[in-house]
């Protein structure tokens, strides 16, 4: 599949009889899964279905529940079909995504953005971002720099090139 795929949840259980999907979504905001029209489904190693090649599903209906979402999807009708799926991961092509107003952004659009310092200073490329206490962190190289507000001056993130980040920040803060 030639997709770009961003995966945002996993399958934990079967909600039900009907075949509904109980999922663990990956972020507190899990906007894209509710909205979403169609989720891919994919195994990770070492789980006994790794071998079974990427799923495409319909999603019929998408709710909350708890801090889970539970998902019907189309051609699973039974709590055996979905038991099937348990511990699959899900994915969205990026182009799945609701549009944001133009000061949001997913985190998933940062990531190879270039970052600076304030004084101009090259930190690197943005290679992931992950949830540490009280605010996201982005791993810039050998730096660990706060997704804070009060850190970060500006964010371009053009449709056809590299982003560009300016944070309040210079290299071995973290040190």
């Amino acid at each position: 599949m030639a997709y770009d795929l961003i995966d945002l949840g996993q399958v934990q259980d079967a909600q039900g009889l009907k075949g509904h999907i109980k999922v663990r979504p990956f972020s507190d905001d899990p906007v894209a899964l509710l909205s979403c029209k169609q989720v891919h489904l994919h195994w990770l190693k070492p789980h006994p279905n790794c071998n079974i090649p990427p799923k495409s599903f319909e999603v019929l209906q998408a709710r909350s529940h708890s801090q889970f979402l539970v998902l019907a999807l189309a051609g699973i009708g039974d709590r055996d079909q979905a038991l099937a799926l348990k511990g699959a991961i899900l994915s969205l092509e990026r182009n799945q995504f609701p549009d944001l107003d133009p000061k949001s952004f997913y985190w998933v659009d940062l990531i190879g953005s270039q970052v600076y310092s304030q004084e101009g200073l090259e930190l690197g490329l943005v290679e992931e971002i992950a949830e540490y206490g009280a605010h996201p962190v982005m791993k810039v190289g050998k730096e660990l720099i706060p997704l804070a507000p009060d850190l970060i001056v500006s964010i371009e993130i053009p449709k056809d090139s590299v982003g560009k980040i300016v944070v309040k920040w210079q290299p071995n803060w973290s040190e």
